[in-house]
């Protein structure tokens, strides 16, 4: 803006400058008249001094006049002239110079004409001369004005036009994709932060398609580790039920009628723990991948009912299948969640206890305007303060785990999360140093 008012400035002061010219060039305006009149006053006087001098008119040559002129007599014969050119060949009368709108006095002696003084000239020459002033004043003004406006052009094809031309064509390019090529950026013309502001735009864009794209190979990182980790399941599934089947066999093929021995009725059932187990990682694991999955698709549905306080205790015991939580009783109250929701919520924060502290888990109740927080604590490593706000991210795992023979994807507490938030809740994770601590903010109906 400031160079702006600066070229407004200059075109101002050329503009005063060429309206200067044009009055000194055009000052003689007024003054011409009074050249006209000086001009009338002499003719005046040589016509009185020839009348006085009529036989000895060579005493007009004492005298300078700017303009030339002749006596004729009646016979139009040239008596004098203060012309030094040739006039031999010139018929000058008083009928030419009425033609010529030559000035001229008759000069008399009494009553009687005997000459004319005729000057050689029409008298506009002051006007002529004022007239190719005011011309040449008005052109030259006119040359700086154009000047100006030719400058001021330029500054507008510079300042603005071209800056809105470079971000028409940067537009362009990234609504092609391409990212990676800057805008020009002049922060000298007026639109300096708007391209500055494009470009940074652009950034953001180059940023989000970078995170995007590591966001797709993540995924499809999940999926090929999902598939992974089904097979390893499924196998044992697999061996187990073909060793039942085999025992079943043999047995039946030694005797048919011989009861089963409380021995074999121990293996078979250990079989058949390990085939639960072995179905349980595999629900797990595709519980995990489709939640995700509908996630990513906008369909995390929620369904949110009334419910007794006392369904979260029946929850909690449900997901703690190594008996390790100890739980303090729940204050009665309704709640406004979706139950099958909230399961998943408990059991991917116990899961996750199990998994990365394997010590006991204290859960406490409190009542806070409107809400229910329950605290889920174990007393495992914890987490380093630096990560407590990522642990709910997207595939996020911490550092101390990641090179680790743990098994996780990182959407266990990143799930739970964003259930409680649809339930109108919210997840907040804490760690003093002794172990992780897990609330869960429940709304009350």
């Amino acid at each position: 803006m400031k160079s702006y008012i600066r070229i407004v400035a200059v075109v101002a002061l050329i503009y005063v400058i060429g309206v200067i010219l044009l009055i000194i060039f055009t000052g003689n305006l007024t003054s011409g008249n009074n050249s006209t009149k000086g001009e009338v006053s002499a003719l005046n006087d040589i016509a009185r001094t020839a009348e006085s001098n009529r036989t000895d008119l060579s005493i007009l040559d004492k005298y300078s006049f700017d303009f030339d002129y002749i006596i004729v007599d009646m016979t139009q014969n040239i008596l004098y002239t203060s012309s030094s050119r040739d006039l031999s060949q010139e018929k000058i009368t008083v009928e030419t110079a009425i033609q010529n709108h030559y000035p001229y006095i008759y000069l008399k002696s009494g009553d009687k004409i005997w000459g004319c003084l005729i000057e050689l000239d029409d008298g506009l020459s002051s006007v002529r001369r004022i007239r190719n002033r005011f011309i040449i004043g008005i052109s030259l003004a006119g040359l700086m004005i154009i000047i100006a406006m030719a400058g001021f052009g330029l500054y507008i094809n510079q300042n603005v036009i071209a800056p809105f031309r470079n971000m028409k064509d940067f537009a362009g390019k990234v609504a092609q994709g391409n990212l990676d090529e800057p805008l020009a950026m002049d922060r000298g013309n007026m639109f300096g932060a708007f391209s500055e502001s494009f470009d940074i735009m652009r950034e953001e864009l180059a940023q989000s398609r970078k995170r995007e794209l590591e966001l797709q190979k993540k995924e499809r990182e999940l999926v090929a580790s999902l598939s992974h980790d089904l097979k390893t399941p499924v196998t044992g599934i697999k061996l187990t039920a073909e060793l039942m089947q085999m025992r079943l066999s043999v047995k039946k093929e030694q005797d048919a009628k011989a009861l089963i021995s409380l021995e074999e009725i121990d293996v078979l059932s250990a079989d058949a723990e390990g085939i639960r187990q072995k179905a349980e990682q595999i629900d797990a694991l595709v519980s995990d991948l489709f939640t995700t999955t509908l996630d990513d698709l906008g369909e995390f549905k929620v369904t949110l009912n009334d419910e007794d306080s006392s369904v979260i205790t029946s929850l909690v015991e449900s997901y703690d299948n190594r008996k390790l939580v100890t739980t303090e009783e729940i204050p009665k109250v309704v709640l406004s969640i979706d139950k099958n929701r909230m399961g998943q919520v408990i059991g991917n924060v116990i899961s996750n206890s199990y998994k990365y502290a394997d010590t006991r888990i204290d859960i406490s109740y409190r009542l806070s305007e409107g809400y229910l927080e329950m605290e889920i604590k174990d007393y495992g490593p914890g987490v380093p303060s630096e990560e407590l706000d990522l642990i709910t991210n997207k595939f996020y795992r911490g550092k101390d785990w990641q090179e680790t023979d743990k098994e996780g994807n990182g959407l266990g507490l990143y799930i739970a999360k964003t259930l409680m938030q649809k339930m109108n809740g919210d997840l907040v994770a804490e760690s003093d140093g002794d172990g992780l601590s897990i609330t869960l903010i429940i709304p009350l109906s």
